[in-house]
């Protein structure tokens, strides 16, 4: 990744944006924390978050910065590992003294860091962890500093479902999902739920564990239960795999799955990738887009693959410092407040208001499709089940 090393032994990488602004700062910088998967089987999520952020603070500090104070981002990596995320989420809270955190996108990370947050009183603003417990806790009460800017499982859970059912008039539905991952097993649980009662019938169930590269086992139940739609609710390096060897033992029926889709997938799949629906928070080609698009390829020297986290990424400092603006502070509890007051705030990709759990309240979702000419998955639908 460009302007991305390794730091000494350390287990978390660290990466201080200490940007140049115009005019000088004369007042000390509002320190915000970002916890990425820079390293691991959810690099490429991680590199697109980090090289966002970093493009979202030059612009906040180019144009006076917050509170005519400069952003510093403080970054670590976790590695798609839960004691690094638990570490990373310490040390910006106990020793970095920031004001808030953003990131990763993984929810099972999320998740294992969410006392840290709480117990330290700073917020956390996730990019895309879908999990309902990233807000929540098992009894079902709101987590007072974790927030989120994405849709939940539940919600593109029922998208899949609904989609599968309706628009693609599918009755019989097989799942592939990872057992160790709580992003899978959440969007299984809602996909199998709302399939259910949209008329359809599951006829195979099939778990993969974290690493596994191989899932041919997997996929010859399935296609021994003769399915008509086949869900995959994973990601990283599992999700294209997946799609390779279902399309290499002849499962021809259309594949269907979340927000783990990345262009990044059709350099392993190819032309398999025909036939295959994403849920996206992001329209990738949505002209209002287009300049932050252009911006990241001039900033890295490549091309956005990874757009949804992208924009996610960019989209919460820019939330961040509107919450921080209407506190009049950096202090993480005032912060706190103001995040989750947060009412019609027009950012790039969305218009956003809390609810009562510190998720997004009626957001559109958007259906890819993959088009085999442009190599890319573009925009099919809206849907808001």
């Amino acid at each position: 990744m460009k302007g991305l090393g390794s730091i000494g032994k350390a287990s978390a990488l660290v990466f201080l944006i200490c940007l140049l602004a115009v005019p000088a700062f004369g007042a000390d910088p509002i320190k915000v924390g970002e916890i990425a998967t820079v390293t691991g089987d959810f690099a490429a999520y991680g590199v697109a978050e980090v090289e966002s952020v970093k493009i979202a603070a030059e612009e906040i500090n180019a144009a006076g910065g917050i509170l005519g104070r400069p952003v510093e981002i403080v970054m670590y990596d976790c590695r798609t590992r839960q004691e690094d995320m638990v570490n990373a989420a310490r040390r910006l809270v106990e020793q970095d003294k920031v004001c808030a955190v953003i990131g990763p996108s993984g929810s099972g990370l999320v998740i294992s860091a969410s006392s840290v947050f709480n117990r330290g009183k700073v917020p956390h603003l996730g990019t895309l962890p879908t999990n309902p417990l990233v807000t929540m806790d098992e009894k079902g009460n709101v987590r007072p500093y974790n927030f989120r800017i994405c849709f939940l499982d539940p919600y593109q859970g029922k998208m899949l479902a609904v989609f599968s059912a309706k628009e693609l008039g599918k009755k019989r539905a097989a799942v592939l999902y990872d057992v160790a991952s709580d992003y899978s097993q959440g969007l299984r649980e809602f996909f199998i739920e709302n399939f259910k009662e949209y008329g359809g019938e599951i006829v195979a169930d099939e778990g993969h564990r974290e690493q596994d590269v191989d899932f041919r086992a997997q996929l010859t139940v399935i296609k021994e239960a003769n399915p008509d739609v086949l869900c995959i609710p994973t990601m990283g390096k599992a999700l294209p795999l997946a799609v390779k060897q279902a399309r290499e033992l002849g499962i021809d029926v259309p594949i269907v799955g979340g927000d783990g889709y990345g262009d990044f997938m059709w350099e392993i799949v190819g032309d398999a990738m025909e036939n295959t629906y994403w849920v996206s928070h992001v329209d990738r080609y949505d002209p209002t887009l287009e300049g932050f698009f252009n911006k990241y390829e001039e900033t890295t020297g490549t091309e956005c693959m990874e757009f949804m986290n992208a924009v996610m990424a960019y989209d919460c400092l820019y939330w961040l410092k509107d919450a921080i603006e209407r506190a009049g502070t950096d202090d993480p509890v005032k912060v706190r407040d103001a995040l989750e007051a947060t009412k019609d705030l027009k950012l790039l990709h969305a218009t956003l208001t809390m609810d009562e759990f510190h998720n997004p309240k009626d957001k559109d979702g958007i259906i890819l499709k993959a088009d085999i000419e442009k190599q890319k998955a573009v925009f099919l639908m809206k849907i808001r089940p």
